[in-house]
């Protein structure tokens, strides 16, 4: 399986615990915090309650400044500019350092590395963590020009656009990426995947409560590849989370029967999870925006 195919497969399953309210997304952010920790050091975390020994701290910090300077003579070194924003990363997940700290780095890999859409998208994940939504929307759009189909940037624009409240806004995205789908696959196959697409525009509509247009655009995306089990997976999800619980289960087991093996366990887990009351008040984020 691709891995824009295996994201939202994760978005999907997210879903149960958000309750079908809201659209979230595990920042890459804290994706590669979790990431660059060893496992000597993710250890020393369970047993010293998450606090830095002074040896790491400073070690990190040493890198950073070793990286800094030769970035003073070579701006555009990759493993320069590469090294200080794994560095820089490994100070966030010990609670050092801050968000800013990342933001030129990435910058500059942004830039010289556009064809590798994860550095623009972390980029705008980082200034939406500080508060510059326009700059967030910015470095999305920018990968959007080129990549309409980059599922990652669609996601983060439509989340961000829904943590301004502007549902219609995000709606209107996805279903211009679906009008265009035909003829960017035409010059390019396979570069919007449409069900996932459609998946995520059902989700946005779940998450307004409107749950005869998710519902329908769970079923064309369905119609548009009958073995894709992602649709079928988040149309069985909403129902549930709607106390159909009935009307779900077949589909959880269609689910199951077309995914691939490493998803089955997951999927037979949602099956299986009491239904968690759909909340009145706004989206709550998910166990891993906690950390």
């Amino acid at each position: 399986m691709s891995q824009p195919r295996s994201w939202i497969v994760k978005v999907v399953l997210a879903l149960a615990v958000l309750t079908f309210v809201g659209i979230s997304m595990v920042p890459l952010i804290s994706a590669f915090n979790n990431n660059t920790q060893t496992p000597a050091q993710n250890n020393n975390a369970s047993t010293k309650g998450n606090s830095p020994s002074p040896d790491q701290k400073s070690k990190l910090q040493d890198e950073v400044r070793g990286y800094q300077l030769v970035l003073q003579r070579e701006p555009e070194n990759q493993t320069a500019l590469k090294g200080l924003l794994q560095a820089r990363l490994e100070l966030l997940s010990i609670k050092e350092g801050d968000i800013q700290g990342v933001i030129e780095p990435l910058e500059k890999l942004a830039k010289l590395n556009p064809e590798q859409t994860e550095y623009a998208v972390l980029l705008a994940q980082a200034k939406q963590q500080i508060g510059d939504k326009e700059g967030a929307a910015q470095a999305y759009r920018t990968v959007l020009t080129t990549k309409p189909g980059d599922l990652k940037a669609l996601q983060g624009m439509v989340s961000l656009l829904l943590s301004q409240q502007r549902p219609e806004a995000a709606i209107g995205l996805l279903q211009e990426t679906l009008t265009a789908a035909p003829q960017v696959n035409k010059i390019q196959p396979g570069s919007i995947d449409t069900v996932a697409v459609q998946v995520l525009l059902g989700t946005v509509h779940a998450s307004q409560k409107r749950y005869t247009q998710a519902l329908a655009a769970y079923d064309q995306a369905t119609k548009k590849d009958p073995k894709d089990f992602r649709p079928v997976l988040a149309k069985a999800m909403l129902l549930k989370q709607q106390g159909k619980v009935a009307e779900a289960k077949p589909l959880f087991n269609t689910a199951s029967a077309l995914a691939p093996a490493q998803y089955k366990d997951e999927i037979n887990k949602a099956a299986e999870a009491s239904p968690t009351p759909t909340p009145p008040t706004s989206p709550t984020p998910t166990p891993e925006g906690k950390k």
